[in-house]
C-alpha cells in the first residue's frame, strides 16, 4: 500500500509528556479539518510504500517512531502500526486531532482537539471519536478550557498540557505565552507546553 508522507525526521519531541525525546516524526499528509493556526503544508508529500517508511525510520536509533500530520489516522490502522513496531523495535505514538478511531496497539496517544476553535472541515463542532488519550495537548486559543475534562478520551490518567498558540509576530506571541502561563498557574490540573523545538531552531 502506497502512503502519502509529508516528511520523515528525526529531532527532539518539542511538546507535551515526551518533551525532549528523541524522536523519528512521520508527518502523513492530508487532514479532515482546516485550522486557523496551522502550521503545516500538509497536503504536500510522497507517496512511499510501507517498506519505504520502515526503511527511513530504521535510519535512526530513537526509541519512538511519531505518526503526525495532518491527520494521520487518515493514512494509517492497526495493522500498520503492528507492522512497524515489529519491523523497527520501536514505540509508536500518534498525534491526532481526535476526530477518528485511533489504532489500538500505538503505545502512547496524544489527542489535541480542536472543540471551540472554529475548526472547519466537520459539520458543526469536531467530534471526538478517540477512544483514550494518554495526554490531551490543547493549543490556548483563549477557548473555554473545562470542556476538555469532559471529553470521551479523558480519562482519570490523562494528562493535560496547555500551549500557547504560535503566530509569526514576537509582541503577539509574548502575549499569546504569558496568557498561558497564566491559565495553567490559575488551574494547575493542567501543564505548560511550549513547543521547545522553537526556541532550539530545531525541526
Amino acid at each position: 500500500m502506497m502512503r502519502k508522507v509529508n516528511e520523515i525526521f528525526y529531532s527532539l519531541q518539542g511538546e507535551g509528556h515526551h518533551t525532549g525525546y528523541p524522536s523519528v516524526f512521520v508527518r502523513f499528509s492530508g487532514c479532515n479539518l482546516s485550522c486557523p493556526f496551522c502550521d503545516t503544508k500538509h497536503e504536500e508529500g510522497l507517496l512511499m510504500s510501507d517498506n519505504d517508511i520502515i526503511r527511513a525510520v530504521n535510519l535512526y536509533t530513537a526509541g519512538w517512531v511519531v505518526l503526525t500530520g495532518g491527520e494521520p489516522t487518515l493514512v494509517v490502522d492497526d495493522a500498520f502500526v503492528r507492522m512497524l513496531k515489529r519491523a523497527t523495535g520501536k514505540k509508536v505514538a500518534i498525534e491526532t486531532n481526535g476526530t477518528r478511531p485511533v489504532p489500538e496497539s500505538v503505545d502512547w496517544v496524544c489527542v489535541s482537539p480542536k472543540i471551540g476553535m472554529d475548526a472547519q472541515g466537520i459539520a458543526g463542532e469536531p467530534e471526538i471519536k478517540a477512544a483514550r488519550a494518554d495526554e490531551i495537548k490543547v493549543v490556548d486559543v483563549g477557548q473555554p478550557l473545562d470542556p476538555y475534562f469532559d471529553l470521551p478520551c479523558c480519562g482519570e490518567q490523562t494528562l493535560m498540557y496547555l500551549q500557547p498558540c504560535y503566530v509569526e509576530d514576537p509582541e503577539e506571541f509574548q502575549r499569546n505565552r504569558m496568557r498561558t502561563v497564566n491559565r495553567v498557574l490559575s488551574d494547575p490540573r493542567w501543564t505548560l507546553s511550549v513547543q521547545l523545538h522553537r526556541y532550539l531552531h530545531i525541526p
